[in-house]
This record gives structure tokens, sequence and C-alpha cells, in this order.
């Protein structure tokens, strides 16, 4: 331990002044004997405070001032940030009982001189020498003392032991493990003992909390289990119901095919009625199966309110020519949306439209294919054709003139009963050709669709589209490649395929009449001035 340097003055000390260095209220205290600082009720300087040992320091007068001494105290004593055994007080000094408990200030006051000495009188004796002037008192140290200015920062002597190892000490002496043998004082084995209940309750507090921790990694485990079991579960579901309501639209699509072929024959029987008690008796089994499809699509929400209504519109109208909403290619949304934004470019539909009202087209055409049971949108067919131009001459083919609103070649023309003019070879219209009358060339028109909707198609309007564009002998071969059922003989079919073997007017022709199709459905949706030219027909 590091001692402060002796004093060379011998002469006795004045009292010494003690005070707590954070209290002002108790005020100094002055003695003029030795006393012992402490916690102890019998120290003269009682310190209640844990880091101040019972018996920690005594202070006692020597010559040139006071000396405080720590008893072996656990904390020690420490001046100017270092521990040291004594502190020699010739002044004014501030001394700390542990590194970090309380602060003592100690003022030593200065004696007052001696008087002079007087001889006594002789006789005779020449006259004493005046008395001597005493001595100045020394003057008294500022407070709180700063150190020496020769050495601001003490340097720490041999024997004496840094900070860093007197808190490894500290350290040691209270928070290890108990040393078997070892005897400590009341105050250690305190600390000691509230250490280590801290410990065992930390201990038991995180041991607590790695429990609940673990509880709720597992609870959530499970939950995360039965969430993705639950979730699996309902994507089993949802493609099982997918699959149901797949197989009921294909078997309602058998059922049109029926239909179609009965109405087609009672048209042809002398027993009306037969006929359609036939058809009736097939329409209320694809009413019962519609019901069930639809309530499938509401379940897997096809037709949810939250998309938007031209989504709605374009599924609506795949299935009224026939294909299914749950295999409609991902792409073909996008390519019908294409072709509708062709037709707002121009005027040509609002022109189309006009022209058909005022002829009359928008009422006959429509009574035409409901006769024949067909959905009444392959009115726009025609509109592709010929713009409703009843007069229409088309590019010669190598089988003559498409003449009329429907555009028939003269080869079909004969095969559905019209009556062919003696302009047959000529680009001109000729009133003498059925073909060029609109009301005999919609009846035959209609009786074609119906046929090959019955028949080859498989009640897909759109493979009716690309046959009657694209000629019986050459799209018959592909659409006849495919199995003759309608889940496998479709325009969703026929588009995987055989993409790459459809000609692009072909393609352009279907499209242009889907998206005419999809407008006339709510025209204003797409901006356009009226409402639904097939309203009325219905």
């Amino acid at each position: 331990m590091y001692t402060n340097p002796p004093t060379t003055s011998l002469a006795s000390p004045g009292p010494i002044e003690v005070r707590l260095s954070q209290s002002v209220e108790d005020g100094a205290r002055a003695f003029t004997a030795a006393f012992r600082i402490g916690r102890d009720a019998g120290c003269a300087v009682c310190i209640r405070n844990e880091f101040v040992s019972r018996v920690h320091a005594e202070v006692a007068p020597e010559p040139g001032g006071w000396r405080i001494r720590d008893l072996n105290s656990s904390n020690g004593i420490y001046w100017h940030g270092q521990r040291v055994d004594n502190v020699l007080i010739t002044a004014s000094e501030r001394v700390r009982l542990g590194i970090d408990g309380p602060e003592l200030s100690f003022h030593v006051q200065q004696p007052l001189p001696a008087p002079p000495r007087q001889a006594p009188p002789r006789a005779a004796a020449p006259p004493p020498p005046p008395p001597r002037a005493a001595a100045p008192a020394p003057p008294v140290p500022p407070w709180p003392p700063t150190p020496p200015p020769h050495d601001p920062v003490r340097p720490q002597p041999a024997g004496s032991s840094p900070p860093g190892k007197d808190l490894e000490q500290y350290v040691k002496r209270y928070f290890q493990a108990p040393v078997e043998g070892e005897v400590v004082g009341q105050h250690t084995q305190f600390i000691r003992t509230a250490f280590a209940e801290i410990q065992t309750k930390q201990k038991e507090a995180h041991s607590k909390q790695k429990r609940t921790l673990l509880i709720a990694i597992g609870v959530l485990a499970l939950v995360g289990i039965v969430i993705a079991g639950y979730a699996y579960h309902l994507q089993v579901q949802a493609r099982h119901q997918r699959e149901i309501a797949r197989n009921l639209f294909y078997a309602m699509k058998s059922v049109d095919v029926e239909i179609a072929d009965a109405e087609r024959q009672a048209l042809n029987n002398p027993d009306k009625q037969a006929g359609l008690a036939a058809v009736n008796k097939y329409e209320a089994r694809r009413k019962a199966i519609q019901t069930n499809y639809d309530q499938f699509l509401a379940t897997l929400r096809i037709y949810d309110p939250k998309t938007t209504e031209q989504h709605r519109l374009i599924l609506r109208v795949a299935r009224i020519f026939g294909e299914g909403e749950l295999d409609m290619p991902a792409d073909f949304e996008s390519e019908v949306v294409r072709y509708i934004k062709y037709w707002q470019s121009t005027g040509r539909y609002a022109r189309d439209v006009r022209s058909a009202q005022e002829q009359g087209f928008t009422r006959s055409i429509p009574e035409a294919l409901l006769n024949h049971g067909l959905p009444v949108q392959f009115f726009y067919l025609a509109m592709q054709e010929s713009d409703f131009e009843p007069y229409r001459s088309g590019p010669i083919t190598r089988k003559g003139y498409a003449k009329g609103m429907w555009q028939f070649i003269p080869e079909t023309g004969v095969k559905y009963g019209l009556h062919l003019g003696p302009l047959v070879d000529l680009p001109r219209a000729d009133p003498a050709d059925e073909r060029d009358h609109a009301d005999k060339a919609t009846d035959a028109a209609t009786r074609y669709i119906q046929m090959l909707y019955s028949t080859d198609a498989q009640a897909s309007g759109m493979l009716v589209m690309a046959c009657y564009n694209w000629g019986e002998d050459q799209v018959l071969p592909l659409v006849r490649s495919m199995p003759l059922n309608p889940g496998q003989r479709n325009f969703w079919r026929l588009l995987a395929d055989h993409r790459s073997q459809i000609p692009k007017e072909t393609y352009d022709y279907v499209f242009y009449i889907v998206s005419a199709a999809v407008i006339g459905e709510n025209p204003r949706l797409f901006g356009f001035d009226f409402d639904n030219p097939l309203d009325n027909s219905r």
C-alpha cells in the first residue's frame, strides 16, 4: 500500500476537523485526540454505509500533523484515487472510505504561537535584549486541496496495487464462491449471501423464461402445423371442387350438343310435339347441371365482385360461346382486351350497330338464332363478315365469290338451300342470288352454325367461328383429330395443340367477334354512348 511521505516538521498539530463531504447539514466535528471511524456505534465518527467496515480507520495526532490509518478494512481507504495504508494530514485532505464509499474532508487547525520566554532579573547585569518577534503563521491552504503542483498525477509507488487490481480484488472478495475455511466479516458475508440470492433468482427467472420460450415456440410450431395443414386441406378441397365444377361444365356442354341435335331433328320431324318433348327433357337436365355448376363457381369465387366488371364480362362471354371459365388460358383475357381497343380506335363498331338497328337486324338475327337454340351473340359474326351489308361481295376464292351479309361461297350456299343468281361469278349485287337476301341468308346461316355447333364443334361457339371462317375442308381435319367430347374438343385445346397451324386471319376473326360480344354486353363501360343492342332480343 502507498503511504504519503512523512513531514519534516516536528511541531504538535492543532485540532482536526472532520466532515462528510456530501453532508453539509451535519457540520464539522473537531478532535484533539485520536479517534476511530467506522460503522460500529462505538466509533467516534459513525457512518452507516455498506462500504464502511465496523472499525474502518483510525486518526491519531503525531508530530507534524494527523495520520489516518486503514485498520485492515474490507474496502480500504483512498487518497487521490489510489488505495493507501495511511495518509498524513498536515493541512486539508480528502479521504474516501472504499472506492465508491463516503468521502471525508479533514482540516488541521494551526496551533497558536507560544509566548516568548523571559530570563529572571540579575543584579548588575546588562538589560536583556529585546524579545524576538514571533514567526508569522503559515498561510491556510485552499479548500479543497489540490495535489502538489510538481506532481499533479502522483506516480504509483512501488508495492502499491493499481486501481484495476483493486477492483479485481473487490470483485473476488465479495462475489467469488466461498473458499473452505475462509473467515470473513459480517458485512462481507451479507454481501455474498445477497449476491448468491440474486444469482439464484436470476437462474430461476432464466429457467422460467426458457421454459416459457420453449412452450411458446412449441405452441407456435403447433399452430403453424395446424395452419399449414388446414391450408393444404383447403387447397386440396379447392382442387377437388374445381375438378368437380370442370366435369359439370363439360357434362352441361354434352347436353348442349344433344339439345342442338334434338332441335335440328325436330325441325325436320313431322311430329313436332315429339321433337319438342325431347328438347324439353334435355333442357331440364341441363338446367339442373347448370345450377350445381353455378354453385361451385360461387364457392370458388370465380366471379368475385372484387374483380373488375370487364374481367367478369370476358368470363361470361367465353362461357356463352361454350368455353369453360376454369380452363381459360392465362393470356386469353389480355388478347380480348387488345381487340377491344381495336374496336374503340375506329367508328366501325358504333356505325355497324346503328346500321343493324336501322335495318331491323338487331331483332331478326337474334330471333333466328334463338329458334335454332343458339347464343344470340352469333349476331356479331355477321358484323365481322359484312358490317351488316346485305349486298356485300367478298374477295375471290378458289371456290368463287363470297356474297351477302353472311358471306356464303357458292358451294355452301347451295348446300343450305340458297339459289344462286346469274351474276354468281361477278363481284356485284345480284337480286336473283338468295345469298343477297338478308332473311333467307340468315336462316341458312343459323342452320349452318347449328350443324357445326351440334356436331364437329361439340357446342364450342369459338370452334364454330374458326370453322365458318377457315372453311370446312381445311379446319375440320384439325378439329376431328381431337377426341369427340366437349372436354377435349374446344377452342382452348385448338389453341394449345394447333396454334401454329391457325392462320392469322382466322385468329383475328375469332377474337374480333368475341371482343365485339364483350363490348355488346355493356357498351357504355367501354366508352360507347348506347346500351346493349341485343337487350330486346332475350
